[in-house]
């Protein structure tokens, strides 16, 4: 058997072939099939009356469908579509698709309707024969029954029909939506060149006539993606204009670079516009530098001693492979408040020590305090706000959940300036109160809040509580809260962490802003991953500086010299045109320490946090075994240790319920649990109820009284 074919492939088929799309299918008896072309003829007999009707049913549709191939190819040739009109193909596809289920369909059609007429005659010649009454009244009904089967079937074919009609009648109409947005962006994308080979004109007819005072080229309303000028002398390759394709989740604003050789400040006559003198941005008077110093200590040398030297490596992590039944049956019968978790899902830091990991790169607020610009120190703070995500990006495992009275110190007071202080002041819901000193004229401190929501195949993790940052000589305080941190393929696959939202950093004294969005990831994006981008402004609004970079390498600073408003978005927003001197690099992230992937991809602040130290407070996260024995690679051991501690707790926080119980039968006050080192106060800035440190924790460290210290271990 063979469909249709060209006469070409006639030519070269075996003898005996029957076309099936001028065959001629009948039915002998209840197993013999007749198939018939023109003078040949073939008898074909099946095992039985189902295989013979399953051969009937077959052999019918192939027939309808070496017709329509017989058909399809008698209308393809004509003339063949000129390629300027194959993307008709993206819609006559599916159409052609739509119409081979219909014709399907219809031939379904036409088989049940045969085989209902031949039913019906069947039980017509069943009522005519002598059978008993009721045996007629079977027969009737199921005569009504294959009558209704039939209307129905119709009835389906018809509304199928009508469907592709539809279809057919809307594809006209998206095939002219289409070509239209296709000539506009074709005609948008001519626009924006030609208008960049303008401004480079403009730019070199002005590097010719140096006498002129060169005005602001401003960029066209039209422009939907970021243009950068090449700097330095006049060349083919400086002339070149490199041009971006915006995404949907494109900034609210566009940058152009400047070069601060030729640029001079001219008069504007747009409303709102921002300008600045280039000569203010100057590398070797200015705060900003471009080299990005390890410490603080190696740009000054002033009152420090040199570096204490420290570890640089940690036992290497085992290998050792997650056996989730074992942890199920342990799940078996009991609470889920009670279900312990094994340290495989952990890495060997608690969460105080994560928090105190932000101060990695507290140079960028030693750099801060030399400003004497609030909106240039803004872009420090910036930085400085961003730079503690670059630990994440490779971060997986969740950190150690501190016990109730649980402290971490990190005192490097004499070699970096600074002192920090943890402590877990809630256990429900958990809460870390953490306080920075620094004596190089900035104080840091904050409550933290973690709330997480579980939504199938991510993890959502949302800081809750604001970060308080204060400069001593200008009084100027700044407030910032966290973005959302996201971990990926919980249930399956390679974890992965994102982070997303926007950071809005207000100065309350001179009410400087700056608003930083972090863009979430998006395979269909084309934008650079882990994208930050912001403004930082003055309380009147004016933009001053442009953020940008990835929180995961490094952010810069560019500086505004003049602003416009640009063309209006899609969504109806009116873009801003940025024109900004050349960038500098305010953070870059420090390369990872060799063996890092087997060291939890620990950097170097994070090898030196668990290092055992002397004279800290007996409740330090240093000291608790659990976490110690995970470090050494002691995993069961840990696990043992761990629910021991976890019990020791929920002892202790029962016996707090009785005494709460206790108190109120008596008519008493019950306090609860009284942080040790902090204190709660209402926030004059933000009207917040926040934990602050009340003082007394280094004068005990250098008394060694830790007295008021509980048994947490």
């Amino acid at each position: 058997l063979s469909p249709c074919r060209t006469q070409a492939e006639m030519a070269h088929t075996c003898r005996g072939t029957i076309n099936l799309s001028t065959a001629h299918i009948d039915t002998e008896d209840s197993c013999n099939i007749v198939l018939s072309n023109g003078g040949r003829t073939y008898h074909l007999k099946a095992n039985s009356e189902v295989e013979r009707q399953r051969w009937v049913t077959a052999l019918e549709l192939a027939k309808a469908k070496a017709i329509r191939m017989r058909n399809n190819q008698s209308d393809d040739s004509g003339d063949e579509e000129p390629a300027s009109q194959s993307d008709k193909s993206e819609l006559h596809g599916p159409l052609k698709t739509l119409s081979s289920k219909l014709e399907d369909l219809s031939t379904c059609n036409e088989l049940i309707a045969k085989h209902g007429a031949a039913l019906q005659r069947s039980l017509s010649e069943l009522e005519s024969l002598r059978l008993p009454a009721d045996s007629g009244e079977k027969i009737k009904a199921v005569n009504e029954r294959a009558t209704l089967f039939r209307i129905t079937s119709n009835a389906m074919i018809n509304a199928c029909r009508d469907f592709l009609d539809l279809a057919e009648s809307h594809s006209r109409k998206w095939q002219r939506l289409l070509q239209h947005e296709r000539e506009q962006r074709i005609r948008l994308e001519e626009t924006i060149e030609q208008l960049a080979k303008q401004h480079n004109s403009l730019e070199r007819a002005c590097r010719g006539a140096p006498g002129l005072a060169s005005g602001t080229a401003s960029i066209p309303s039209t422009a939907k993606g970021s243009v950068q000028s090449a700097k330095g002398e006049a060349s083919d390759e400086d002339e070149e204009t490199e041009y971006f394709d915006a995404m949907e989740d494109a900034p609210a604003f566009i940058t152009v670079t400047a070069d601060p050789k030729h640029h001079r400040r001219s008069g504007s006559n747009l409303s709102g516009a921002s300008e600045g003198h280039p000569e203010d941005w100057n590398l070797e008077d200015s705060v900003f530098e471009s080299s990005n110093q390890s410490s603080y200590n190696e740009s000054t040398g002033k009152d420090l001693l040199p570096r204490k030297r420290r570890r640089s490596r940690i036992p290497d992590k085992p290998n050792y492979s997650l056996n989730l039944w074992s942890i199920m049956k342990n799940c078996i019968g009991k609470e889920l408040s009670k279900i312990p978790m094994p340290v495989n899902f952990n890495e060997p830091l608690s969460m105080l020590q994560r928090l105190t990991e932000d101060l990695e790169y507290h140079e960028l607020l030693d750099k801060a305090v030399k400003c004497e610009s609030s909106t240039e120190q803004m872009c420090f703070v910036a930085a400085f706000s961003v730079s503690s995500y670059s630990t994440t990006v490779h971060r997986t495992a969740k950190p150690f959940n501190p016990l109730l009275g649980e402290t971490y110190e990190l005192d490097r007071l004499e070699e970096l300036g600074f002192r920090s202080l943890c402590e877990q002041v809630s256990h429900h819901p958990p809460a870390a109160a953490h306080h920075v000193y620094s004596r190089r004229g900035w104080t840091l401190w904050q409550e933290i809040t973690i709330a997480s929501k579980f939504r199938g195949k991510y993890l959502s993790i949302m800081p809750l509580g604001a970060i308080h940052l204060e400069f001593h000589s200008s009084g100027n305080h700044y407030v910032w809260r966290k973005v959302t941190s996201t971990v990926h393929n919980i249930i399956v696959g390679k974890l992965w962490i994102d982070q997303s939202g926007e950071i809005e950093i207000v100065n309350h004294k001179s009410k400087d802003k700056c608003q930083l969005k972090f863009t979430p990831y998006s395979y269909f994006s084309r934008d650079v991953p882990r994208k930050v981008t912001g403004v930082v402004s003055d309380a009147d609004g004016r933009a001053h500086y442009v953020m940008s970079g990835t929180w995961d390498e490094k952010m810069e600073c560019s500086k505004i010299v003049h602003s416009s408003h640009g063309s209006t978005s899609t969504e109806g927003k009116q873009k801003t045109v940025y024109q900004t001197l050349s960038p500098k690099v305010l953070w870059r992230k420090y390369p990872l320490p060799e063996n890092a992937e087997n060291m939890y991809f620990f950097s170097e602040l994070a090898l030196t946090l668990n290092e055992p130290e002397e004279r800290v407070a007996p409740t330090d996260s240093r000291l608790r075994p659990d976490q110690r024995l995970m470090e050494s690679g002691r995993w069961d051991e840990a696990n043992v240790e761990k629910q021991r501690l976890e019990e020791k707790q929920r002892a202790v926080r029962r016996r707090r319920e009785a005494e709460a119980v206790e108190a109120l039968e008596e008519g008493k006050d019950y306090e609860g649990y009284i942080p040790l080192w902090f204190e709660r106060k209402v926030d004059a800035v933000t009207g917040e109820l926040i934990c602050v440190y009340k003082g007394g924790y280094w004068e005990a460290k250098d008394k060694q009284d830790w007295s008021v210290c509980p048994d947490i271990f």
